[in-house]
């Protein structure tokens, strides 16, 4: 049974920065839910402190490798939050989140929050993703 997505949009502001409000999805068989990713090392090493672009790309390839562990990728996410120690810094490096996504040809339900800190000292951002095949 082939997954079918519809997407739920009241509003259409959402859709222009590369998120639904809302997506239905029905004849999954499976369902992957993935823990927040950072960016560490494949030895559980914080990598790249300090640079907000690079720790997303990272946390990128880390929730990718998840999803591919799974025999998934990021076409299959249709939730993803995003927790970051700075929000005004995140946006400015936004666009390595929406070209991935874009590229996957996916637009996920997306909640971005700002936290006071994440679980590793040092981690500026983290992705915590589902994803249905």
């Amino acid at each position: 049974m082939a997954v079918e997505r519809t997407a739920v949009n009241p509003a259409t502001w959402s859709v222009e920065m590369g998120f639904n409000q809302g997506e239905v999805v029905s004849g999954h068989t499976r369902t992957l839910y993935c823990s927040g990713q950072t960016a560490m090392s494949s030895d559980g090493k914080p990598q790249h402190d300090g640079d907000m672009a690079a720790q997303l790309a990272l946390s990128l390839d880390n929730l990718e490798a998840v999803l591919g562990e799974a025999g998934m990728s990021l076409a299959n996410l249709v939730r993803l939050n995003v927790y970051t120690t700075d929000v005004d810094l995140l946006f400015q490096h936004y666009g390595v989140l929406a070209a991935r996504l874009g590229a996957a040809r996916v637009a996920p339900t997306t909640t971005m929050l700002g936290v006071t800190r994440l679980a590793i000292p040092g981690q500026m951002v983290e992705l915590e993703g589902t994803a249905v095949a």
